[in-house]
């Protein structure tokens, strides 16, 4: 009897134990692929570009990380060792829109194949120039305006099994010369619960069977 208490109890801490992982492929702007902090110039790979500018045509499909010490890096909130600007071209000061506003979608795509969707959630801050509407597949959680301080975001549904996308899509206001437009993306926190294996729940309910089997001949006895 003690030993089929054990092995269900086994099989509920497996269970529950699922609920601790947290969401792969949500990566903070200015990240390099080996997950280190990006060097300026080069492209931020977690992100895919789609630019619309007004004035300017755009063929590259990959943001660039900007050089912490070139304008418009203040008044844009200052990089950090945690995240970086990215921007359409690798001319981070570069104006665009000068007759009327263009708009520049960063998405960020993540698979949760293998968990829960159900039970997804994420809390992060960004800043845009000038303005940005967050999409989690193709429905809006969030929009922001600014780029002197962060807002904040989050999202704890709306998840599919399979992959995810976030759309980040910023518009950069018209203005005839000094007009860059960027983004800035941190995630703080997020959590995911794996589906447990197949086994896991024999064992539980193997556990639980053995159990009232044994509860049932003990009140006949």
């Amino acid at each position: 009897m003690k030993r089929i208490v054990i092995t269900a109890a086994l099989a509920i801490a497996a269970i529950g134990s699922a609920h601790a992982a947290s969401i792969a492929g949500l990566q903070n702007t200015g990240v390099a692929a080996n997950g280190d902090i990006g060097a300026a110039g080069s492209g931020d790979t977690h992100y895919t570009l789609s630019a619309a500018s007004s004035d300017t045509t755009i063929t590259n499909t990959v943001p660039v990380i900007t050089n912490d010490s070139q304008w418009p890096i203040n008044p844009w909130l200052a990089n950090s060792t945690t995240s970086k600007w990215i921007t359409p071209t690798s001319s981070q000061g570069q104006t665009f829109d000068a007759w009327s506003a263009g708009t520049y979608t960063y998405t960020l795509s993540f698979d949760l194949t293998g968990y829960n969707a159900s039970t997804a959630s994420f809390v992060g801050r960004l800043a845009a120039d000038n303005a940005v509407t967050v999409k989690l597949n193709n429905n809006v959680i969030s929009t922001a305006t600014g780029f002197t301080d962060w807002a904040s975001f989050s999202a704890n549904s709306g998840f599919v099994s399979g992959v995810n996308t976030l759309d980040f899509v910023v518009t950069n206001w018209q203005q005839n010369g000094g007009n860059p437009t960027g983004l800035r993306v941190e995630f703080s926190s997020s959590n995911i619960a794996a589906v447990p294996e197949p086994e896991t729940y024999a064992m539980l309910l193997g556990g639980l069977g053995l159990l009232g089997f044994i509860a049932r001949r003990r009140k006949a006895a």
